[in-house]
């Protein structure tokens, strides 16, 4: 990983990211959809463009927030209430709080440069929903919020 960027943004800043994002979303996704079932090392330019404009999205809402200029999401807010109170939960510990029930997922972060063995691990929470589904608009905002836990991709069709 990068080290954070420190620099101080703008809401313009935000709203100029979220339009570069728009067209490079949609080739993203026929990129990723085109490379279903492809093993080994593949060529993903647009995937990449796409999340690194994204880790820079986070970076300006990151600052943003910092400033005072946005407030925190819930999601941020509930995660970090969460990860005190349950600092050595697994996962796929499901826990409850003020009702709801989240689970706690871990994702490869960081890989050896062999790529078989995982160095670092991102850990977020997901809201459960009562079919014990989770919600796609909570995990929505997790992966806006910290894109860079999802750089090592899995597919789920």
């Amino acid at each position: 990983m990068s080290k954070p960027d420190n620099k101080c943004y703008l809401m313009s800043d935000l709203s100029s990211i979220n339009e570069e994002l728009i067209p490079l979303k949609e080739i993203a996704d026929r990129e990723l959809v085109s490379i279903h079932g492809l093993t080994g090392m593949v060529y993903t330019p647009h995937l990449d463009a796409y999340m690194k404009v994204c880790i820079k999205k986070a970076a300006i809402l990151t600052s943003l927030k910092n400033q005072e200029i946005l407030p925190l999401s819930t999601v941020e807010k509930i995660s970090s209430i969460l990860d005190s109170l349950h600092k050595k939960v697994r996962n796929h510990t499901i826990v409850e709080y003020n009702g709801n029930n989240y689970e706690r997922r871990f994702s490869p972060l960081k890989l050896s440069k062999s790529g078989k063995n995982v160095r670092s691990w991102a850990k977020f929470w997901l809201l459960k929903l009562p079919d014990g589904k989770v919600d796609p608009n909570w995990e929505s905002q997790v992966r806006e919020i910290w894109p860079a836990y999802f750089l090592i991709r899995t597919i789920n069709y």
